[in-house]
Parts: C-alpha cells; sequence; structure tokens
C-alpha cells in the first residue's frame, strides 16, 4: 500500500453519483442544489462518473457510457462549463466536503481527440482496425501503454484536474500497468500530497483470465502499493454469493477477515454494495429488514464506505449507463435517518486503529472494534434471528443506532428487526 496513506481514510464516508441521472436537470447546477441533503447525510467525499464528452462513433444507446470519453481536458457540455464544475467544487468545500472524479485511462472512445492526433497509442487488429484487449466493445478503444508518449500525457492529465478536485477513483486501474500509477503518484505527491487515490479493483477470476491470455494485470496487493484505497472486489462475489444463496454469510465474512492477514497493516478497503457496475443492495435483499442490516453492517466494516446515490432511498433499480435515466427518488422509502447515525459513528478513532474481530458469523453477523478499555461491537441480525448469544456481562445496553435498550442475560440477547450497535467499556 502507499505507506503515506493515513489509517483515517478508514472513517471516509463516499457518496458516488452519477450526475446525468441524479436531478431532473441532469447537470452540475442540479447536483449544486443536492448538497445541503448529502451533506446532511454526513458524507466526506463525492464521486462522480466521468465528467468528460462522450463518443458518438459506435455509442451505445441514445446518451451514450460515460466511460467512452471523447477529450480528458474537456466537459460533457450536457453538465456544464468548467467554471459551473469549479462552482460545485467550491459549494462542495465550503461544506466540508470533496469532490473526487472519475479517471479512465484505459481506453477513449472510438472517436477521441487522440484517436486522430496520436493514432499509434492503441491496441489495433490485424486488419489496423481499433481493438481492445478484452472482449470487443464498441464504443471504446483500448490505450497502448507500451507506446512511447502514452504514460506522459496522462500524467499530465492527471496533473491538469488536480488543480480543482480533491482525489481520484481510478477505472479498471489493475489492468494499467502499476508502473504508470507509480510514477502517477511520484509526480504528483509533491504537487497536491492530500490527493485521495481510490482504485477500482477486479475480481480475482479476470485477473487470472487476463494473464492466461498474455495480458497483466495488478492483484490489489500489488495495486496497493500506489493506491491509497481499493474496492472490495477481491470479495465482493462472496457478498453478492451470500444474498443468492450461493455461499453462506460464515463464508464472506471468512473473506472480510482474511483481508486483515493478506494486505498491508494500513490497508483500506471500500466497502460499496452497489455501484453503476453492480445490481442495487435493495434488489438482492429479501426485505426492508435485511437491507438495513446490510448497510448498516457495511458501514461497520473495517474501510472506507460508499453508497451509490439511491441506496439511502432503498431504490431497487440501477440506472442505465447508456440512456438518460433519473434516479426515482422516494422519500416514504428513506433511511436517511439511520444514514447520519451510521456515518456520524464511522468517524469513532477505533474504525481508524482499533483491533477488528469477528465475533460470529452464521445468520448473525457479530463485528467488533476495541482498543484499550474500549469497544465497539455491532450485532446484524441479517436472517431475522431472534436471540444471539454474546460475550458480554449481564447488564442493560444501549443501542447507539436507535433510543433502544437491550438486556443481555446469561450471554443471550433477544433480538428484533433492527441493527444493533453498543459501546463497551471493559
Amino acid at each position: 500500500m502507499a505507506k503515506q496513506t493515513p489509517k483515517t481514510f478508514r472513517n471516509l464516508s463516499i457518496y458516488q453519483v452519477f450526475v446525468r441521472q441524479h436531478t431532473p436537470t441532469g447537470d452540475f447546477k442540479g447536483l449544486m442544489k443536492d448538497l445541503d441533503r448529502i451533506k446532511s447525510l454526513g458524507m466526506d467525499v463525492i464521486y462522480l462518473l466521468p465528467i468528460h464528452p462522450i463518443g458518438e462513433k459506435d455509442r451505445k444507446g441514445s446518451k451514450g457510457s460515460p466511460y467512452s470519453i471523447v477529450d480528458y481536458y474537456a466537459i460533457d457540455k450536457d453538465y456544464g462549463t468548467l467554471e459551473d464544475f469549479k462552482q460545485l467544487i467550491n459549494e462542495a468545500h465550503n461544506r466540508g466536503m470533496k469532490i473526487m472524479i472519475d479517471i479512465v485511462f484505459n481506453h477513449t472512445s472510438r472517436d477521441s481527440v487522440l484517436t486522430k492526433s496520436n493514432p499509434d497509442w492503441f491496441y489495433r487488429k490485424p486488419d489496423g482496425t481499433l481493438a481492445n484487449r478484452v472482449g470487443d466493445w464498441s464504443d471504446i478503444a483500448d490505450l497502448d501503454f507500451r507506446v512511447p508518449g502514452v504514460s506522459e500525457y496522462l500524467i499530465d492529465v492527471l496533473k491538469y484536474w488536480a488543480q480543482y478536485v480533491d482525489g481520484f477513483r481510478c477505472d479498471v486501474a489493475p489492468l494499467l500497468p502499476l508502473e504508470f500509477w507509480m510514477e502517477a503518484r511520484k509526480q504528483l505527491d509533491p504537487i497536491r500530497p492530500d490527493l485521495i487515490w481510490l482504485s477500482e479493483s477486479v475480481e480475482y477470476g479476470f485477473i487470472k483470465y487476463l494473464r492466461d491470455i498474455g495480458f497483466d494485470a495488478s492483484t490489489d496487493s500489488q495495486i496497493f502499493e500506489a493506491f491509497d484505497i481499493a474496492y472490495d472486489y477481491d470479495i465482493f462475489s462472496f457478498m453478492d454469493g451470500y444474498l443468492h444463496g450461493r455461499n453462506s454469510l460464515e463464508r464472506y465474512l471468512y473473506e472480510v477477515w482474511r483481508q486483515e492477514t493478506v494486505y498491508p497493516k494500513n490497508y483500506v478497503k471500500l466497502r460499496s454494495f452497489e455501484n453503476h457496475d453492480q445490481e442495487r443492495l435493495a434488489s438482492k435483499t429479501k426485505d426492508s429488514h435485511q437491507f438495513i442490516q446490510m448497510t448498516s453492517m457495511q458501514f461497520f466494516l473495517k474501510g472506507s464506505t460508499m453508497i451509490y446515490a439511491g441506496q439511502e432511498h432503498q431504490i431497487k433499480k440501477r440506472p442505465d449507463l447508456f440512456e438518460l435515466d433519473p434516479l426515482p427518488w422516494n422519500d416514504l422509502e428513506s433511511i436517511e435517518p439511520l444514514i447520519q447515525k451510521l456515518t456520524t459513528l464511522k468517524k469513532d478513532p477505533l474504525f481508524t486503529d482499533g483491533i477488528f474481530e469477528i465475533l460470529d458469523s452464521k445468520d448473525i453477523a457479530i463485528i467488533s472494534y476495541r482498543k484499550g478499555h474500549r469497544k465497539l461491537i455491532g450485532i446484524f441480525n441479517l436472517e431475522g434471528k431472534n436471540v444471539a448469544k454474546v460475550d458480554l456481562p449481564n447488564g442493560i445496553y444501549q443501542n447507539l443506532l436507535s433510543d433502544n435498550t437491550y438486556q443481555v442475560k446469561n450471554s443471550m440477547l433477544l433480538l428484533d428487526q433492527e441493527p444493533i450497535i453498543f459501546e463497551v467499556f471493559e
């Protein structure tokens, strides 16, 4: 992991926004009107999907994918101007929040400015047409980092946007040479040492597939050499598998525990159960009770937490990536008060450097952090059980997420539908 990464990044709450779909106007000005609400949720960082113009050639859908980028230096006119973007950043800063943008350097659109100015920078098929290393996505072409000049150009792009933003979420970062990311950090750290570097990682099966066909891809352990935070795609399939009945909760939480042993001591994983690529959590849980338990556990797991805009309203439909598809906000399903409590609790120093333990992982997830005489215990009743066995003295305990109290007697705790977090002094 980047040795300078502060463990306080484990306290971050990140809010992912697809600007096109977020408000009726689908632009920066519309998002600005929502900043007060986002701040009230307790969010530290707003992460924006790509903000650049979208390619026309072989476009998917009527609006196109924001990951098919024409010009890394430009702003999508549908979102506004550079001045509008700078105003959005200032308004977020005025509320104590940071802005992170999506960086997509694996590929560009097939009509990007680079395909015209530097056509030799791309992978090509034997017949000379633009190509992808994996798959044959019609709207993009992969950059070839073996060609001199590619890395230097893209690092200059990072330097340009570092004038304005507070972090980079780097799309499929493991598919790019690790040496590129190391050099990018080397050059940008002296300019903006406070930038947050978040890597989208890839599932291990995909890494093996890429290596088997002759390409390379970095594991999370490697990517941590350059990045501060990495997605938890190394274990996402086990979380998803639990919700779909392919594996047990115990297996998923074992994989969470295993991360403690395979990554550097100051590792920061991104806990995200849904995003623009993954189906909504609410569409996978059995009911609202399980959704609330899962969301609460998500914030309680070790690492920073990211929710995709709409999770706080239990939205079940993932916004279309290629069409205009505004979020169906639904105040009746809002869990915003719970999110506010979870983000506040996330700032507790125990989440920074407390000893993390999984105490039970059968049908009830019991997780704790301890340091000195303090301990936080989270009890997440994912399967609607009636009772849990807890290693606590007899007594009455206050749930930090509600006004309710619970009695522990002979190590037994009666459960209801709400997630429970106790603070204990030993």
